[in-house]
């Protein structure tokens, strides 16, 4: 007997497994079915990304609902729409022999009134973000009130991007009796409270430990200094030449900003976020997936429709504000089977956050250090002796090996090897002859320290609308900082003052690196004279230059770039759910 059958799914969808090549099924699909399938219950699965989690959910659907109905009995509800879109996709490839039976994918950024008519035709199930299924409610343009079963998939995700309360009004829509299938990486206590307020005594499965990361997966963290993170990640690519990774930033503008410079270094990299059309996000996919993109750059959320097997590397280039996403990254990796490396780039001050990661994952980091441009040059230099000893002979260059012989033949072979070297070479020993060391020391040379505290210069004052109190909500606000840990703040006529610890010191330089706020650009220096001595240079025009007098208006909290992911808490949850639709 097949090992799906066994299980007890009918005979179309297991045809349907064995033309797609599944051999057996994995742990989380032969935990889930066997109950999905014989009872009509609440059940909450946790299980790592790439576990096969959809077939888990998506075999006994497919065996529950009537497909001879048009009427919709199951609602999947997912957070992007790449993930949408991969949900309704393979639920389509596994009921393909049950005639009758239809999937629709529910998602912005393609035509409502096309999605609400291809429901109207009939569709059993329907597979959607929870943005687009609440304008869909709101615009009856759909009918969930007699559903039988609901699967909330990658739940965690799902309320870390400000969905509960579009899931919450979805879900007033839809009988009190239907079946409620949760299914997540981790736990975190809102998972848990959707758990209890949407379902009764819930069933559990766990594979693995909660919040844990996958068994194929290292984990390593490097250290540098914030100006150095760039130089960081190309060295990191360098000294892995056949490197298919998935690199992550927490915003847009980051996520946008580094695959450019990739690409202008010479690599093949994209960028994958929100602000890009659904035309553009099924491009870079494409690609990516073909390997014509070898780095692909993205926000966690865009890449929660990444599915590729033969991801090599995870590397974050920002740990994400939120310890547990750091598992649905990680997890891109290390999948069907295959081994796979998630890398951390970390400045001084973030080095605490290693530690509560491990303590989620319950799993150590390895500390490693920036390769240096003479090991880069040495990786480099093996890795092209590699790919020329495995090259297959093209026989059609022949007819001119006589001519090519002819020009050779004065060279000894030690010579040959050296010339070719050379040719293909250069380019990466010129690059990094001189390359400094990345890897940041324990003390800081910039200076700026006294007593453990850092004093900082910042290009705006009174006459932008600041005064103390009001530029310390707005510098705790943006670096997320303590109540206590920006102190002896001093606002001047067009510039301020204020302290850290100097722990944040890479910290604040980091996040104000390229802060735009209402089109102004806001700087920060450490300050190595005291305000005092500043605020007379200030006077007398040395920074006077650096004011604007463009109306520019503090808000108090908030206050990034529009084009930010992490915009100001006025509109941060709008924002979110808006970038997923």
């Amino acid at each position: 007997m097949n090992k799906f059958e066994a299980l007890g799914l009918g005979e179309a969808i297991v045809k349907a497994v064995n033309d797609m090549g599944f051999e057996a099924p994995s742990e989380v699909q032969e935990k889930a079915i066997p109950i999905l399938l014989d009872e009509d219950t609440d059940i909450v699965a946790l299980a790592q990304t790439g576990t096969g989690k959809t077939a888990a959910f998506g075999f006994p659907l497919i065996e529950k609902v009537d497909h001879t109905s048009k009427i919709t009995q199951g609602l999947i509800l997912s957070p992007t729409r790449e993930l949408c879109l991969q949900i309704a996709n393979e639920l389509k490839n596994y009921s393909k022999y049950i005639k009758g039976l239809r999937t629709v994918a529910v998602y912005g950024g393609a035509s409502i009134h096309d999605q609400s008519k291809e429901i109207k035709r009939g569709a059993q199930i329907i597979v959607a973000t929870p943005g687009r299924m609440q304008d869909m409610i709101n615009r009856r343009m759909v009918d969930i009130s007699n559903i039988g079963y609901c699967v909330l998939d990658e739940a965690d995700e799902m309320l870390n991007m400000g969905f509960y309360e579009d899931i919450n009004a979805i879900l007033s829509h839809t009988p009190d009796e239907k079946s409620t299938w949760l299914f997540s990486a981790t736990m975190p206590k809102e998972v848990a409270t959707i758990a209890k307020r949407f379902m009764q005594t819930p069933k559990e499965i766990t594979v693995g430990h909660k919040n844990t990361g996958s068994k194929n997966v290292s984990h390593e963290y490097y250290v540098v200094n914030s100006r150095d993170r760039y130089a960081a990640l190309k060295r990191l690519a360098d000294a892995n030449p056949d490197i298919f990774s998935v690199i992550f930033c927490r915003t847009k503008r980051d996520t946008q900003k580094v695959a450019e410079q990739l690409i202008g270094d010479g690599y093949n990299a994209a960028a994958l976020h929100g602000d890009l059309s659904q035309n553009q996000r099924d491009l870079v996919m494409k690609s990516f997936r073909n390997r014509q993109i070898q780095m692909l750059v993205a926000t966690d959320v865009a890449a929660r429709g990444i599915d590729v097997d033969d991801v090599t590397h995870v590397i974050n280039y920002q740990l994400p504000d939120e310890i547990e996403t750091y598992t649905h990254r990680s997890g891109r990796t290390g999948r069907a089977g295959k081994s796979g490396v998630s890398m951390v780039i970390v400045s001084k001050s973030e080095i605490r956050k290693i530690k509560s990661v491990e303590r989620i994952i319950k799993k150590a980091f390895e500390k490693k250090e920036i390769p240096s441009g003479e090991e880069i040059c040495q990786v480099q230099l093996f890795h092209l002796a590699n790919d020329i000893a495995k090259a297959e002979i093209n026989h059609e260059i022949d007819a001119y090996l006589p001519s090519i012989n002819e020009v050779l033949e004065d060279f000894s072979k030690e010579e040959l090897i050296k010339k070719f070297f050379s040719v293909e070479f250069s380019r990466f020993h010129n690059y990094y002859k001189k390359a400094k060391d990345l890897n940041a020391v324990r003390e800081d040379s910039r200076g700026g320290s006294k007593n453990g505290s850092t004093r900082y210069f910042i290009n705006v004052g009174e006459k932008d609308g600041f005064d103390w109190m009001t530029l310390k909500d707005f510098l705790k606000e943006n670096l997320d900082l303590g109540r206590d840990d920006v102190n002896r703040v001093d606002v001047k006529e067009s510039f301020s003052f204020f302290n850290t610890d100097s722990e944040h010191q890479d910290k604040v330089l980091e996040v104000f690196e390229s802060f735009v706020l209402e089109g102004r650009n806001v700087n920060i220096e450490i300050s190595k004279d005291s305000g005092r001595n500043r605020g007379r240079r200030g006077r007398d025009g040395g920074f006077k230059g650096k004011r604007r007098s463009d109306g520019f208006k503090p808000r108090g909290r908030g206050g990034r770039d529009r084009n930010d992911d992490r915009g100001g808490n006025g509109r941060r949850d709008r924002k979110k759910r808006n970038d997923r639709r």
